[in-house]
């Protein structure tokens, strides 16, 4: 394998500036700027800085999870390559052809949030939009992310520098103007019992809290995605994974604390109000003017944009690699002739994009992030943790540019993390139900892979297909590739 040239038709032009700015620009989105009220509200006061805190932590825990992955097995499709080399030996390819089901549905479900915000924000400069204007305006949104993305992996790399340079500005600017008006008794001043750690209610508030942060933060793996066209992977998807957390933690607790500086949290907890429709042009609007306010929103809504962008270009390459090797429909591992992307792979993530931001537009943010946040965890957040150990044992002599930091610390404080979230997902979301909807989901995804194998003719209705093409130093050359029982 040509570590610095092509892999699969891909070529390897995305640097470690690249990558961390394709990571940053899908984190930073426009989801601090919409989930602080709703953080404020799950936690019921300024306290709610913890749950960023929370989600960093378990976000840091799972990137080293990600950067050991995806250092030693860097192609297309990530999650797909990490869980196929991983579960092959037991059952066969059923845990790859889960995750490019599942990924299919809560990626462009992650995008679709982004829209709905987006919209959400447009609202402060458009007094009076409609519902019908607002869905016109998603769905052109949408359209014109994916003519962008119809083009060589190059450009796109400029594009995205670009975008990442306009989402650092809005946060700063948002930073900035917070904390020239900071009041730090209405930002650390909090309610009686606000951390009575006894209190199931407390508990329940601090998952929901968990779920909202690491939504916040989801993104750090986008360039893990794009495996196939990183330069030297080994060295710059941990780099690019670790700097993205730590950058954006760090900005998120800025603007998490000097967003209570300046707006009363209580405000947040009225759903009619501009602090809980557009917190970030509150905080200008109310230290610099509504002009001030109205600048900084615009640039959170190309922030907005640029997250969406990001997310379906690494999201898109998902079912690439699993069509090549005939894990998922055979059409999608078929490359645009001339710039060399997976075309049905951008074209359906769109769609389902556009379809998710419809929903979203119509039912509560909150409960949209819970049902696809319960999805990813069962069958990718909690496979990978198990992964590594996996891929230790089964492939020694994988060569691995990067090892866990304290192996296995991060994975037992990541297996924690994603357990708290799908266990308390339907207490903070009464009457929708988000683990029987992934349930369901998954199982609907196993009739569709026995019907699949049984087409296919591979296990349990034929012979194991075992393949460490990765192994041997990375030589696909020198893969094992031999059939079992």
């Amino acid at each position: 394998m040509d570590m610095s040239g092509t892999e699969g038709g891909f070529v390897r032009r995305i640097g470690l500036f690249q990558a961390t700015a394709i990571n940053m620009s899908q984190m930073c989105g426009i989801g601090p700027f919409v989930t602080i009220p709703l953080m404020v509200a799950a936690f019921g006061g300024p306290q709610a800085i913890s749950g960023f805190v929370a989600g960093a932590v378990l976000a840091l825990a799972d990137g080293l999870i990600w950067a050991e992955l995806g250092a030693s097995l860097p192609g297309a499709g990530g999650s797909y390559v990490y869980l196929r080399q991983a579960f092959q030996y037991r059952s066969g390819k059923l845990m790859p052809f889960l995750f490019v089901w599942t990924a299919m549905l809560f990626i462009p479900l992650i995008m679709s949030t982004g829209v709905v915000g987006l919209v959400q924000y447009l609202g402060y400069l458009w007094h009076g939009m409609s519902q019908t204007q607002g869905d016109l305006v998603g769905l052109g949104v949408i359209a014109l992310v994916i003519a962008l993305l119809w083009r060589g992996v190059e450009h796109i790399a400029r594009i995205t520098a670009v975008m990442w340079c306009v989402m650092i500005a809005s946060v700063v600017l948002v930073i900035a103007a917070a904390f020239s008006h900071f009041d730090p008794g209405q930002a650390f001043t909090y309610p009686a019992h606000a951390f009575d750690l006894g209190s199931g209610a407390f508990w329940t508030g601090f998952a929901a809290g968990l779920t909202i942060g690491i939504y916040d933060y989801l993104g750090y793996n986008t360039a893990a995605y794009m495996g196939a066209e990183i330069k030297d992977p080994g060295r710059t998807l941990p780099r690019a994974i670790v700097a993205s957390i730590l950058g954006i933690m760090g900005i998120y607790l800025l603007l998490q604390i000097g967003t209570l500086g300046v707006v009363d949290w209580h405000r947040m907890l009225d759903p009619n109000s501009v602090a809980s429709q557009s917190v970030a042009s509150a905080v200008l609007e109310e230290t610099w003017g509504k002009g001030a306010a109205n600048v900084v929103t615009v640039l959170i809504l190309i922030t907005a944009f640029a997250s969406v962008f990001a997310g379906l270009l690494g999201g898109s390459r998902v079912p690439y690699d699993a069509a090549r090797e005939r894990v998922f429909f055979r059409p999608y591992g078929t490359l645009h002739p001339r710039h060399r992307f997976p075309v049905l792979g951008l074209a359906t993530m769109g769609v389902v994009t556009a379809v998710g931001f419809l929903i979203g537009r119509h039912t509560d943010l909150a409960t949209l992030i819970q049902l696809l946040t319960t999805v990813m965890v069962i069958v990718q957040a909690l496979a990978q943790v198990l992964a590594v150990t996996v891929l230790r044992r089964r492939q020694p002599t994988l060569k691995r540019p990067y090892r866990m930091w304290l192996y296995p610390v991060p994975s037992v404080v990541a297996l924690v993390g994603w357990l708290v979230i799908y266990g308390y997902a339907d207490k903070n979301s009464p009457g929708r139900h988000p683990i029987e909807w992934s349930l369901a989901w998954v199982a609907a995804g196993c009739v569709a892979f026995v019907l699949w194998a049984r087409t296919e003719k591979v296990w349990p209705f034929g012979p194991k297909e075992i393949s460490e093409e990765y192994a041997n130093g990375g030589d696909p050359d020198a893969a094992d590739a031999r059939g079992g029982a």
